[in-house]
Parts: structure tokens; C-alpha cells; sequence
């Protein structure tokens, strides 16, 4: 393999399109679907927020892993320290994996494309269950039988999604129910727009699946002959604006057709019923077909390579607890318990938790990034790292369902937060106590240069 200093403009795309195919899918659309509705006529800054948080900060997750020479997830959390990044790495893999992102491909593909063409017929919880059983009989199927099938799904069926998607989007551009002016936003939305929206770019998981998954594109990389770390870490940069931009431009299509569609429908529980409601009201019961096909098979490869992915990385952090096929039979069967409380409830559910985990992940992501300036040192990154889970943990609790919070008797501990914490109401009360953390950090870290220093032998002058 020769060596180059710099990827070909089409190398760069080819890395553009791996990027794009690892964080847009099926699930990708229920929520700028769904963030349109809410939006209404404030879908500018609402658009701006939401592809902040999933679209940028995922690129940055993946330049993160190329900038710092990690091996991976592991290696980079590890920089807090080595039970820390077992720790991180357990965490992340099980969001995205068998608690809440696998058994949303799974309650995605049944509320978008089963569901309606039951219609009246649908047993509900029953249906749900039978259509997961079969689904998850199939990913459990492939995941222990790794071959060409994801790949001649991503061939097929990711082309013709894509497609579709285009085909419903120029439809419905063209036939608007509703002027945008007109479009009423929810009262969520009806002020700071921008920073509500920004909970709803979390919910895509791109960022912590960016952390995940960027070691298989800098591999891409080093397969195409860059070796110098800095530069791949440059051409992740680049390859990762060309796929942010088709994501944005394709997430900005998609808010909105969930805008006009308001004149047509009212808002819907999720992004989900959304999409199917504006692909039957187009293209027609045809249309709800192409959208149940395209979508469960999408998801299907999801499924498969989430499974896969996290099996192959719990055997890696437990060499001496379960073998890959176990791993991959207790995650797939999990996520079959999981899936079936249906995908308004996972969605309602997962937001505390990556409420949680998006603080420190997106602080790793900075440190990593802007390490140089401070030589990646361990004392910041701990210090950096204590403060933003001090600070999520509120925002956890503040992203609780309301009877879970009446419950356990949380109001005054959020009330406090509220008062303390600067932006706290914006989901952004992570941000002064991490700067906090990253003071703290730096001082000790002049504190004990200036003490190495202190210690070093004096020699007089002759």
C-alpha cells in the first residue's frame, strides 16, 4: 500500500458516503418529521439547533478518534482513566444498542410502515409483538451469520429509500397543505426555538454513535494509503462536511414537508405516524407500501449491524464472560423486551438518558479535539469530566416523565438546579460547570508543572 498524504477528490467522497450510510437512517427522519410539526413557522432556528446537535457534533465525534490516534471509544474515554472508558464505552454501546436505538428500528418500521396497512385490523400490543418477534428472529438470524446480506441491503434497499424519500419530499414541497407563515409553532417552540430543538438532535444518537464508530472510517482511511495521524484526522474534517451538508440539506427538506403537513394533519404523537400520514396522504396507498418495505429493511441492517457491533465490542471488554453468538442472543432478546412498549414510549424514555450521557460525551469530544493546547492532559480531562456528569445529572432528572418526577419527589432538587445552573432551562446547564471543570483542570496542571520545576537541582554560578 503506497502512501499519500492527502485522499483524491473522489476518495473523499467515497469516505463522505460511508459516513453518511453509518449515521442516516430509517430513524433518521421520524424526528425532523416530527420537529417540524412542532416548529411551525420557526423552523429556521429550530433547523439551525437540530443540526447542531446531529449533524456537527457527530462529525466532530468521529475527527475526535482521528485527532487523538485512538484505537477507538475505549482508548479515547480511557484519557479519564482505564475504568472510566470501560465504563463510557459499556454505557454508549447500550444506548445504542439493545436499551433504546435497536428496538427503535424495530417499533420504527412497525408504526411507520405495519401499522397503517393494518389499519383497524391491528391488534395493537399483540401485532407489535408478533412483528418484533419475526424482526428480531431475522437480525438474530444474520447477526450470527455474518455475510453479504447488509451489504446487499445497503445496495438495494438504502438506494431505493433514498428514492422514495426524494420522490415524498418533491411531492410534498410542491403541494403544500399550508403556507409556512400560517403554520401555528407548539407552545414548546413558540420562544427559543433554536434551543428546544436541540434535545430533538440528541434523540437522533448520532453523536455518541459518532464516538462509536469512527475507528471503521479512519480505517477506511488508512486503507486508502493515509497514514500521518493529523492529516486523517483533516480528511475525516472534510469527507465529514460533505456528508454533514447532504444531511442538513436532507434534514432541512424534511422539517419541512412536517410543516406543511400541519395544514393537513395535526400534531402527531411521534415523527413515526407523521411519516406515514404524509406518505399515504401523497403517494397514496402505494406509497405506504414503497415507505413499510423501504423502512424495515433499513432498519433491519441497523438492527443487524448494531447487534453485531455491540456483541463484537463486549467480547473485546470481557474476554472471559460470554462468546460472541451469547452476547448477540442476549442483546437481540433484550431489545425484543424492549421494543415492545411501543416507540412513543421509547422515545418519552430515552431523552433523560441521553440528556445524561450527550454532556460527556460532547465535553470528550472538545478535549479531544483542542488537547494540543493542554498536552491531552489526564488532570483536565478528570476534572472537565466530573463537572459535566455533575451538571447532567440534573438535566437528567429534569427530562424525567412528570409522574416520575412527582413520584420521587424531584421539584425542589430541579428547582435548585434552575436557580443555580445558567441555562439550565435550555438544556445547556452543563456548559458553566464544565468550564468550571476545565479551570480547575489547568490549574492543577501549572500548579504541578510549577512544582516539577521548583524541584529541580540549582547549580551556582562560578
Amino acid at each position: 500500500m503506497t502512501n499519500q498524504k492527502h485522499l483524491s477528490l473522489k476518495q473523499r467522497m467515497l469516505v463522505a458516503a460511508t459516513l453518511f450510510g453509518m449515521f442516516f437512517g430509517a430513524g433518521n427522519l421520524i424526528f425532523p418529521v416530527h420537529l417540524g410539526q412542532l416548529a411551525g413557522r420557526n423552523l429556521i432556528p429550530a433547523t439551525a439547533g437540530f443540526i447542531l446537535t446531529a449533524v456537527g457534533i457527530p462529525i466532530l465525534g468521529v475527527a475526535a478518534i482521528g485527532n487523538t490516534h485512538s484505537d477507538g471509544l475505549q482508548d479515547l474515554a480511557s484519557r479519564v482513566g482505564k475504568r472510566y472508558g470501560c465504563f463510557f464505552t459499556c454505557l454508549l454501546y447500550l444506548t445504542i444498542g439493545p436499551c433504546f436505538a435497536i428496538p427503535r428500528c424495530a417499533t420504527t418500521s412497525f408504526t411507520t410502515g405495519i401499522a397503517p396497512m393494518l389499519g383497524d385490523a391491528c391488534g395493537g400490543r399483540m401485532t407489535l409483538f408478533l412483528f418484533s418477534a419475526v424482526f428480531f428472529s431475522l437480525v438474530l438470524f444474520f447477526s450470527l451469520r455474518p455475510g453479504n446480506i447488509t451489504l446487499w441491503i445497503g445496495k438495494i434497499i438504502n438506494p431505493l429509500f433514498l428514492l422514495f424519500l426524494g420522490v415524498l419530499i418533491v411531492t410534498a414541497l410542491l403541494h403544500p397543505s399550508i403556507e409556512v407563515s400560517a403554520a401555528v409553532p407548539d407552545a414548546s417552540y413558540q420562544n427559543g426555538a433554536f434551543f428546544s430543538a436541540l434535545s430533538q438532535g440528541y434523540e437522533t444518537m448520532d453523536a455518541i454513535a459518532g464516538l462509536a464508530f469512527g475507528i471503521v472510517v479512519i480505517s477506511v482511511i488508512r486503507q486508502m494509503g493515509v497514514r500521518e495521524d493529523s492529516t486523517i484526522a483533516k480528511e475525516v474534517l472534510h469527507s465529514g462536511m460533505l456528508a454533514g451538508l447532504l444531511m442538513a440539506f436532507i434534514y432541512l427538506l424534511t422539517i419541512l414537508i412536517g410543516v406543511q403537513s400541519l395544514g393537513q394533519f395535526e400534531l402527531s404523537e411521534n415523527g413515526g405516524i407523521a411519516l406515514s400520514q404524509i406518505a399515504d396522504y401523497y403517494l397514496g396507498r402505494m406509497g405506504t407500501w414503497i415507505l413499510a418495505i423501504a423502512i424495515t429493511f433499513a432498519c433491519l441492517k441497523t438492527s443487524i449491524g448494531l447487534v453485531t457491533s455491540c456483541a463484537e465490542t463486549f467480547v473485546k471488554l470481557f474476554p472471559h464472560a460470554l462468546s460472541y453468538r451469547a452476547w448477540a442472543v442476549v442483546f437481540t432478546l433484550f431489545s425484543l423486551i424492549v421494543s415492545n412498549i411501543g416507540l412513543s414510549a421509547i422515545i418519552t424514555y430515552s431523552v433523560p438518558v441521553l440528556m445524561l450521557i450527550y454532556p460527556p460525551a460532547i465535553t470528550l469530544i472538545l478535549l479531544a479535539l483542542l488537547g494540543n493546547a493542554f498536552q491531552h492532559n489526564k488532570k483536565v480531562y478528570v476534572c472537565v469530566t466530573i463537572c459535566s456528569w455533575a451538571a447532567s445529572i440534573f438535566d437528567f432528572l429534569a427530562a424525567l416523565p412528570d409522574e416520575m418526577q412527582s413520584a420521587l419527589h424531584l421539584e425542589p432538587v430541579i428547582a435548585f438546579a434552575r436557580h443555580t445552573l445558567p441555562l439550565f432551562d435550555l438544556n445547556l446547564g452543563w456548559i458553566l460547570p464544565s468550564l468550571v471543570g476545565l479551570c480547575i483542570g489547568l490549574l492543577w496542571r501549572q500548579k504541578e508543572k510549577s512544582a516539577d520545576h521548583s524541584h529541580l537541582p540549582v547549580f551556582p554560578i562560578s
